[in-house]
């Protein structure tokens, strides 16, 4: 059900940002932050049911906390980084959304870095 509270809260918000838009363009920005932060606001609770299962698995299997660090602070670059370039393409900034993109993609390939190397040393642990 909370997926109708966000639906309608962000449909609110673009109704409202839709109206304004004539009047006082310069308001749509900050409604459209102002909703995304909300949204993230809620979005806490699934936040703490995915650590809760991380933490859950991490207990279970044999996996480095390297591993499940690296995981959420690729989960996190990636929610961040959409967040930041959807309010910039909102307010008419696409070249700005654009770098933003770029760079969690380069982020988010920088932390997966260490893990491919961890895989290609254990493939290379099998070969021999």
């Amino acid at each position: 059900m909370d997926i109708i509270k966000i639906s309608l809260l962000g449909i609110c918000g673009v109704i409202l940002c839709f109206f304004l838009k004539e009047t006082r363009p310069e308001y749509t920005a900050f409604i459209t932050m102002g909703i995304g932060i909300m949204i993230l606001g809620l979005a806490v609770g699934k936040l703490e049911y995915l650590f809760g299962t991380l933490r859950q698995l991490k207990d279970s299997l044999p996996v480095e906390q390297e591993y499940l660090t690296t995981l959420i602070k690729m989960i996190g670059i990636t929610y961040i980084g959409q967040f930041s370039a959807g309010i910039c393409k909102d307010a008419g900034h696409q070249a700005t959304a654009a770098q933003i993109e770029l760079f969690c993609r380069l982020s988010v390939l920088v932390q997966s870095v260490p893990i491919l190397l961890a895989l290609l040393e254990t493939i290379q642990e099998f070969m021999a």
